[in-house]
């Protein structure tokens, strides 16, 4: 699926291509897939942000496929040049308000500004005052450059006051693809206005976000659209971040990570008449067969989640008319001992119809109940049926965003190759669903660690499915397990849509992936995990009920479940429910798949 090729430019210039493939063939979905081979060596740096074109949905429902556009292959290089003689279609400057300064004459203080203007004969100056540019944080403008430049464009990018996180740099990046996508440039320069005071490690990281940053930001889903617009941008060139095998290797690994961004975002995409549990097992094993020198792939059927006593995880699979799929990949490294086994494990439902919603502090239950080819609206419960203003039903196919993440993750990984580590990817995938096979608000379910739960909520699905998902990593014998998944609505309420709320009892856990968090640029923080609260998820004829009260709603999903956790595994949960989606762009976000990437290779080293 991915092409990994690399050439070298000479000392001053470095050059890394960032490219994409369709497979050539489905992979057929067997009950166990076992894969291991050798791979060829690469001979070009690359990636592939291989898009999922080849999703078997079969009988898809509205005869919906995704269809086989071409992705944009965009190639980077890290160049030493003075930026008034580069030649291209757009050269983007990074500006803080700073840099915008100027003195006693009106010119620009800043010296890559102050050239640029001197070339263009006060243009510049003249042209970012008429449209008060002033460094801002999101302003931008762009000049058509008769002469003066080797450039046809000049676009002035605001930072704000100041720049120094992987989150800000990405976000230039951003800002790059969006001014190339506006002016239709296909070759583009992006250079800082002031890069002096950055150190040289320093230098390497943010020459990878910004390339990380483009690329995401170029990328745009157009599977489902009947018409869909090329991307002209073909290469990037960074310029005054320094050159050489270092920042090779960082772009290398941006791109990388980059497509497993990608491809967890058109996961998370992908509509649930297309995107079901089979199809989303399929998807995981052709990354087994991708990457077959380090993957293993195990695919268990609904008999043989029950002979492993899955009970709760089968029984949200119950009502579906898809059947569930329990998904396990791991990875081992090519070569030399393993030092520390990790499991992440991602929440899978493909689609969650069976839903409550609490709008305006109203729970609403509404049972359904087919009559005359019409939903009876019943006042005495039944099952929890999302409805209403703002309740997102529509949305529920980002519900498997948690597996989105670490699928994501394990396409990355499959290409950088880490040593030290093995790597469990766990994903219980199926459908909450209605059905007269489905479960009720009152039964009662059976983990595979023997535990019994009261099901007070049929909303309260997620957790079912992962209890049993994290007995069965812990069975693994693994040292640390992750776990993502769009849990709660309460941690949106609490930390907003750009946010993940961090559940652990391990202060080194927290400590390792919130470093990991700040080198990718994703938001996480730390929420509290008060046992008092537990009483709350007490059952009268089970161990523990589904949910709790109205109040600390994500606090005490996490506590429940840590009761699936060997207290001997140092375990965190994520509720990534607000920024797994950005409602701004109607489109997934890859949310989570960086941050894992990082904490992987940071155990590794």
């Amino acid at each position: 699926m991915a092409s990994r090729l690399a050439s070298f430019a000479s000392s001053s210039t470095l050059t890394t291509s960032f490219l994409a493939s369709t497979p050539s063939s489905p992979l057929f979905l067997i009950r166990t897939l076992t894969l291991r081979s050798t791979s060829l060596s690469p001979t070009r740096l690359s990636f592939a942000a291989v898009p999922l074109r080849r999703l078997m949905a079969r009988a898809s429902l509205g005869l919906t496929h995704p269809s086989n556009t071409e992705t944009p292959k965009v190639s980077f290089a890290a160049k030493e040049v003075d930026v008034a003689e580069w030649k291209g279609d757009l050269l983007a400057v990074g500006v803080t308000e700073k840099d915008v300064a100027r003195d006693g004459k009106s010119k620009f203080e800043n010296p890559i500004l102050n050239a640029l203007d001197s070339k263009l004969g006060g243009l510049l100056a003249e042209a970012s005052s008429e449209e008060d540019f002033t460094g801002k944080l999101g302003q931008s403008t762009v000049l058509r450059i008769g002469a003066g430049l080797g450039s046809k464009r000049v676009a002035l990018l605001g930072l704000g006051k100041s720049v120094s996180t992987t989150a800000a740099y990405k976000s230039l990046g951003e800002a790059v693809a969006t001014a190339a996508k506006s002016s239709q440039a296909a070759h583009v320069a992006v250079v800082l206005a002031s890069s002096q005071g950055i150190s040289a490690e320093s230098k390497l990281s943010t020459a990878s976000a910004i390339a990380s940053g483009t690329v995401l930001g170029t990328f745009e889903d157009h599977r489902f659209k009947s018409e869909s617009k090329k991307s002209a941008l073909k290469s990037v060139d960074i310029i005054g971040l320094g050159t050489g095998p270092e920042l090779e290797k960082k772009l290398k690994h941006a791109g990388d990570v980059s497509s497993g961004v990608v491809f967890g975002r058109e996961l998370v995409n992908s509509p649930a008449n297309v995107l079901t549990p089979g199809v989303l097992a399929e998807e995981a094993s052709k990354i087994a067969s991708t990457y077959s020198d380090v993957f293993t792939a195990k695919i268990l059927d609904a008999d043989q989640c029950k002979e492993l006593k899955m009970g709760s995880y089968l029984g949200v699979a119950a009502a579906s008319a898809n059947p569930p799929h329990f998904i396990h990949l791991c990875y081992k490294p090519p070569s030399g001992p393993v030092n520390v086994k990790l499991a992440l494990v991602g929440k899978g439902l493909t689609f969650d119809r069976v839903l409550s919603i609490i709008d305006f502090g109203v729970v609403l239950h509404v049972s359904y109940i087919e009559e005359y080819g019409a939903p009876y609206i019943a006042r005495n419960g039944g099952y929890n049926i999302k409805t209403g203003p703002g309740c997102m039903i529509e949305l529920m196919k980002f519900d498997m965003g948690g597996s989105a993440a670490v699928f994501g993750a394990a396409k990355a990984l499959g290409q950088i190759k880490p040593l030290g580590v093995e790597v469990h990817f766990i994903v219980a995938a199926c459908e909450n669903m209605i059905s007269g096979t489905g479960m009720r608000p009152g039964d009662i379910l059976t983990a595979s660690n023997g535990k019994t739960i009261e099901v007070n909520n049929t909303d309260a699905e997620g957790r079912l499915t992962l209890a049993d998902a994290l007995v069965y990593a812990c069975n693994q014998g693994v040292d640390k397990i992750i776990d993502l998944a769009t849990l709660t609505g309460a941690c949106i309420i609490a930390l907003g849509p750009s946010i993940a709320g961090v559940f652990t009892p391990s202060d080194d856990l927290a400590k390792e992936v919130f470093d990991a968090s700040e080198a990718s640029g994703e938001k996480l923080w730390r929420m509290p995990m008060e046992e008092s609260y537990w009483e709350s998820m007490k059952s009268g004829v089970a161990d523990m009920v589904n949910t709790g009260g109205r109040q600390g709603g994500a606090i005490t999903a996490a506590l429940f479940l840590k009761q699936f956790v060997d207290e001997k595994v140092q375990w965190m949960h994520i509720d990534l429910a607000g920024p797994v989606w950005n409602e701004k762009q109607r489109c997934a976000t890859g949310f989570g798949v960086a941050t894992l990437v990082e904490w992987v290779l940071r155990n590794a080293s």
